[in-house]
C-alpha cells in the first residue's frame, strides 16, 4: 500500500495548484462556471500582497503549522460544489454514526429497556435530531468552527455507576418470557419503574443543560478553569471508567469472537497500517485512469470494522451457529433476531419534548450529569483551540467560546426534555478528519447537521441501526470506551508526577472514591438521620464515584499548598489555548496571507448581521457571549 514517488509529486503538486492558482485549477474552475470567485480570488493586487506576506519572515512569530498544512482543497470561507458538498458531508456521518448507535443502546440499558426495541429505534431517532439540530446551530451561530457535535459519553458514563443501586438495578429476564416482547413506555412498565426512570433522566439533564448554558451566558467558563484542573479531572473520570466494563460486556458476550474481531479490525486499520494509504482507482479528464493514495482505511476504521462484524454474523446466523432461544445470550448476536421492530417503526418519528412524560428530578442523575457539564466543558474548549489550529484560523475569542459553551448548554436542556439522555459535546475524531482530507468548509457541517436531523426524523433510519447484533455493538464499545479511558489518562502529562502532593491527592481521592460506592451497595442503610429524604440525597451522593472523586480532589487540590506549576495548571491552560501569556491574535496571524485572513475573519466566531445591530445598540458589546466584530 505504499504509494510511488510519482504519485507523492502529483498529490504535491495537486495541492499547490489549490491554493496557488495554477493555469490547470484555473480551467477546472472556469468548466465548473465558478468564474466570478476565480477572479476575485487571483485578483492582480491580491497577487502581489500574497506574495510579498509569503516571503516576509517573522522570528518572533511561533506556529507550528508548516505551509503544506496550511493549504486546503476547501477552505473554511469556501463552498465546494453541491455533489462535492453532499459527500464531504457524509463523510463526516458516517464517521460519527458508531457513536450514536452505542451511545443510545448505553441510556437504553441503563434505563432497564433493553428488549424494547421499539423505543430504542426512538431513543437513537432523538439522538441522531439533537445532534443535527446542535451541529448546524453550533456552525451556524455558535463557535461557527468546522465542528460536529454529538452524543457525549462523559454525561452517560457516570451513570453506569449508579446502576448497582436497588433503585437503578435492572431485574434480569434472561429466561424470561418478555426477553423478546416490546413494551409501552407511557405504562411504566418494566420492573414498575420503566417509564420514571425516562423521566427522572430529562429533568436532571434539563437542569443541568441549563447550568451549562448559564456558564455560556455568563462568561464564568474562566472562573471555573481556575479552580478546576487536570488533578480534579484525572480521579474524578478515572474512577468512572472503572464502572464501564459492566456495560460493555453486556453486549459483547452474545458472541465474543465477533466483537473481537470488530475490535481487531478497528485496531489494525487505525494503528497498524496508520501510515499507509488505500489504492483507490480513479479517472480525470485530461489524465486518464490513475490511482490515488488516500487514508480512506484510517478515517473509516469504525465503520468498517462494524460492517465487516455484521457480515460475519449474518453469515453464522445461516449456518445455523447461533441459537435461536431468546434465553440464549447468543440469541442477541443473530442478524434476525430484532428485525421486526422494522416494520413496527414508523417512517416518520419527530423527537418533540417531553415525548416519554413529564420530566421529573432525581438526586443522582443530576449529581452524574453536572460532572459530565463540567468534563465537557472543559473538553471542549480545548476541541475549540485544536479546530482553530487545524484549520489554520486565529485562536477562537471569548465572546465565541462563551458562545459555543451557550449553545451546548441550549441544546443540552432540550435533549434533556425530549428524553435523549444524554448531552452533546464536540467530536474530536471529526476534527482530526479536517487535517486528512483538507476540506474545512463551514458549509459541509452545516449539512451534515441537516443530514442527521433527516436521519433522526426518518424513523426506519434508526431502526436498520437498532438491528445491529449486539455483539458488534460490544465491539464499537470496547473501540469507543478504550479511548475515552485513554484520553482521560492523558491529563496525567500536566502534572508534576515527582510531586508527592499531586499523586498523593490522586491516589486517595480515587481510593475513597471506590470505597464510599462499595460500601453504600454491601451495606443495610448506610445512611440513616431519620430523615428519608436527606438519607437519600446522601445515598445518592456517596454511591456516585465521580462526585466523590471530584469533590475530594478539587477540596484537596485548592486548599493544599502548591504551585501553578506543581498543579499542572500552567501547561494544562496552555494546551488548551487559553494562556493569559500568549501573543495578541493580530501578532500570531501576522505572517499569515493577507487575503486569506480577512476571508477567515469574515466567516469564523462572526455571527451574520450582529456587526449591523452592534453598531446601532453599542451596549451589546458588554454581553460575553455577544460577536465583538473581528
Amino acid at each position: 500500500m505504499n504509494e510511488p514517488n510519482k504519485e507523492n509529486n502529483d498529490a504535491k503538486a495537486d495541492e499547490s495548484s489549490c491554493r496557488l492558482g495554477t493555469n490547470q485549477n484555473v480551467e477546472f474552475h472556469q468548466q465548473s462556471g465558478d468564474r466570478d470567485a476565480m477572479q476575485t480570488k487571483f485578483d492582480q493586487n491580491d497577487r502581489k500582497v500574497l506574495e510579498q506576506t509569503t516571503k516576509m519572515k517573522m522570528p518572533m512569530v511561533n506556529l507550528q503549522m508548516d505551509d503544506e498544512e496550511s493549504l486546503f482543497h476547501y477552505d473554511v470561507f469556501e463552498n465546494p460544489p453541491v455533489p462535492m458538498t453532499l459527500f464531504f458531508a457524509m463523510q463526516q456521518v458516517l464517521m460519527s454514526l458508531s457513536r450514536s448507535l452505542s451511545t443510545a443502546l448505553l441510556v437504553a440499558d441503563i434505563v432497564c429497556a433493553r428488549t424494547d426495541e421499539n423505543f430504542k429505534a426512538r431513543l437513537l431517532s432523538t439522538t441522531l435530531f439533537i445532534s443535527g439540530v446542535t451541529s448546524f446551530l453550533q456552525n451556524t451561530i455558535g463557535i461557527r468552527l468546522p465542528l460536529y457535535q454529538g452524543p457525549a459519553m462523559t454525561y452517560v458514563v457516570p451513570l453506569l455507576a449508579m446502576s448497582s443501586l436497588p433503585q437503578w438495578k435492572c431485574p434480569d429476564l434472561t429466561g424470561s418470557t418478555a426477553a423478546n416482547s416490546t413494551i409501552n413506555i407511557t405504562d411504566g412498565a418494566y420492573g414498575g419503574d420503566y417509564a420514571v426512570k425516562v423521566r427522572q433522566l430529562e429533568g436532571s439533564l434539563m437542569i443541568a443543560g441549563a447550568v451549562h448554558m448559564l456558564f455560556g451566558l455568563t462568561g464564568m467558563v474562566g472562573v471555573l478553569l481556575r479552580f478546576i484542573g487536570p488533578v480534579t479531572i484525572i480521579p474524578a473520570l478515572t474512577v468512572v471508567a472503572l464502572y464501564i466494563y459492566r456495560a460493555t460486556t453486556k453486549f459483547a458476550k452474545a458472541q465474543w469472537g465477533v466483537a473481537m474481531l470488530v475490535v481487531a479490525t478497528a485496531m489494525v486499520l487505525s494503528f497498524y497500517l496508520r501510515r499507509k494509504n488505500t489504492p483507490i482507482p480513479c479517472w480525470k479528464r485530461g489524465r486518464g485512469f490513475y490511482i490515488l493514495w488516500f487514508p480512506l482505511h484510517k478515517m473509516f476504521a469504525v465503520l468498517i470494522a462494524c460492517l465487516l462484524g455484521w457480515g460475519v454474523s449474518a453469515i453464522l446466523t445461516v449456518a445455523g451457529v447461533f441459537s435461536d432461544d431468546t434465553s440464549s445470550p447468543s440469541y442477541y448476536a443473530r442478524t434476525d433476531s430484532r428485525l421486526a421492530v422494522i416494520d413496527e417503526t414508523p417512517w416518520f418519528l419527530f423527537p418533540y419534548p417531553g415525548q416519554f412524560g413529564a420530566p421529573l428530578f432525581e438526586t443522582g442523575a443530576f449529581v452524574s450529569f453536572m460532572m459530565g457539564t463540567i468534563s465537557s466543558i472543559i473538553d471542549s474548549i480545548g476541541d475549540y483551540y485544536a479546530c482553530a489550529k487545524v484549520c489554520d484560523a486565529p485562536p477562537p475569542p471569548n465572546h465565541a467560546v462563551n458562545r459555543g459553551i451557550a449553545v451546548e448548554g441550549m441544546m443540552s436542556f432540550f435533549g434533556g426534555w425530549c428524553g435523549a439522555g444524554h448531552a452533546t459535546s464536540t467530536f474530536g475524531g471529526n476534527i482530526g478528519a479536517i487535517g486528512i482530507t483538507r476540506v474545512a468548509s463551514l458549509r459541509v457541517f452545516q449539512l451534515v447537521g441537516l443530514i442527521y436531523i433527516v436521519f433522526g426524523i426518518v424513523g426506519k433510519i434508526g431502526a436498520v441501526f437498532v438491528t445491529i447484533p449486539y455483539s458488534v455493538v460490544g465491539g464499537m464499545m470496547m473501540i469507543n470506551f478504550g479511548v475515552l479511558i485513554g484520553v482521560m489518562l492523558s491529563n496525567m502529562q500536566f502534572i508534576d508526577m515527582s510531586s508527592t502532593r499531586s499523586l498523593a491527592i490522586i491516589g486517595m481521592s480515587m481510593l475513597i472514591a471506590l470505597m464510599t460506592p462499595y460500601w453504600i451497595e454491601t451495606t443495610d442503610e448506610p445512611i440513616n438521620t431519620g430523615i428519608p429524604t436527606l438519607d437519600n440525597l446522601f445515598t445518592m451522593l456517596l454511591a456516585n464515584p465521580a462526585f466523590v472523586a471530584g469533590v475530594l480532589a478539587c477540596f484537596m487540590d485548592n486548599t493544599i499548598p502548591g504551585s501553578d506549576e506543581e498543579r499542572g495548571m500552567v501547561s494544562w491552560k496552555k494546551s488548551l489555548g487559553v494562556d493569559e501569556d500568549d501573543l495578541d491574535t493580530e501578532t500570531k496571524v501576522i505572517n499569515k496571507e493577507v487575503e486569506r485572513r480577512r476571508k477567515v475573519m469574515q466567516t469564523v466566531y462572526t455571527v451574520p448581521y450582529c456587526a449591523t445591530l452592534l453598531k446601532k445598540m453599542p451596549f451589546l458589546r458588554f454581553i460575553p457571549f455577544y460577536p465583538k466584530g473581528n
